[in-house]
């Protein structure tokens, strides 16, 4: 779940998937000889071309049916530091930075949105309590 926070505002990137074009997270399966989390950020780097930190812990969780099989897919925040111009999947998918609300209504799960609305508001309180 790739963010920043910007002049008090968390802002969240999307990306369209490949198949659908829906807005959805960077997401994949976890590559050979990786954590869930450095797979996590390898999906973020070459989908949405952007690197930073990712947490230890996945903040929550969603299903989603892959090849017929359901799949649970963690999420992990990822706060990111750079964004490239280029990336792996530049040509094959869009992405774009929202706030929660717009968020909201383009991520079609509700399972992401109820996950981005918890790191929503856990990273305003943080910021509260700065």
């Amino acid at each position: 779940m790739p963010y920043v926070v910007r002049d008090g505002r968390v802002v969240f990137l999307l990306v369209t998937s490949r198949r659908t074009g829906r807005w959805i997270f960077p997401k994949g399966s976890i590559s050979s000889g990786m954590t869930a989390r450095d797979s996590a950020a390898k999906e973020a780097f070459e989908e949405a071309g952007v690197t930073g930190v990712v947490e230890s812990e996945a903040l929550g969780s969603y299903r989603i049916s892959d090849k017929g099989q359901l799949v649970d897919v963690d999420l992990y925040p990822l706060r990111v530091e750079t964004q490239l111009d280029a990336r792996d999947e530049m040509d094959q998918r869009q992405r774009h930075w929202v706030l929660l609300g717009e968020a909201k209504r383009l991520l079609k799960d509700r399972a992401l949105t109820r996950v981005a609305d918890r790191l929503h508001h856990r990273l305003l309180a943080e910021l509260a309590s700065q």
